[in-house]
């Protein structure tokens, strides 16, 4: 039997972000095989398109958006919103034939020092994905308030509820590969 296929997408470029850890642990609780997207790309401009074409980093998070049989997508909160950086990929990738996105099971969490864990990052990010049409899980809703105290040394969640509300929502992840399986037969 082969293994899912799970893309990891962290809102944050910074390697030792909190959302990069979170998306770690959902693939440790997902047990499938993840991959780490790189949304390190130039800002969206029609005049590299036009000058250059699509960047090849753009078609490679393209394909692996295609080659992924679900996706798990954690984004910081900046300014009430998801980050600059989650933004452009996805303006980017409207850009490219074909749309990897449409029925794709995908998961969003997040992390973030507010009280409320991202809440209206996660809000944002789902009205940015709705035009690719995904299938968005409704919940369980994963929210990390205050992450600067919530992971161990390796990168673990510490808090029950927290882990509980991850390992549900990564299950629930992970029979939607099984449903979008039997749709495509």
């Amino acid at each position: 039997m082969t293994q899912t296929n799970l893309l990891l997408i962290s809102g944050s470029l910074r390697g030792g972000s909190w959302n990069r850890k979170l998306v770690i642990e959902a693939a440790r609780l997902f047990d499938g095989n993840p991959f780490m997207a790189d949304l390190d790309l130039p800002l969206y401009s029609g005049d590299i398109e036009d000058r250059a074409g699509i960047p090849a980093k753009v078609r490679q998070f393209h394909a692996q958006i295609a080659a992924a049989d679900a996706v798990a997508i954690s984004t910081p909160e900046y300014n009430q919103s998801l980050s600059g950086v989650l933004k452009n990929v996805l303006d980017w990738v409207s850009r490219v034939d074909g749309n990897p996105w449409a029925e794709k099971p995908v998961a969003i969490m997040s992390a973030a020092a507010g009280r409320a864990g991202g809440a209206r990052a996660q809000y944002s990010l789902r009205h940015a994905l709705n035009p690719f049409q995904p299938r968005l899980l409704t919940g369980p809703e994963v929210m990390v308030a205050g992450p600067d105290g919530e992971f161990d040394a390796e990168g673990r969640l510490t808090d029950e509820l927290y882990r509980n509300a991850l390992s549900a929502l990564m299950a629930k992840l992970k029979a939607e590969t099984g449903c979008a399986a039997r749709m495509a037969a």
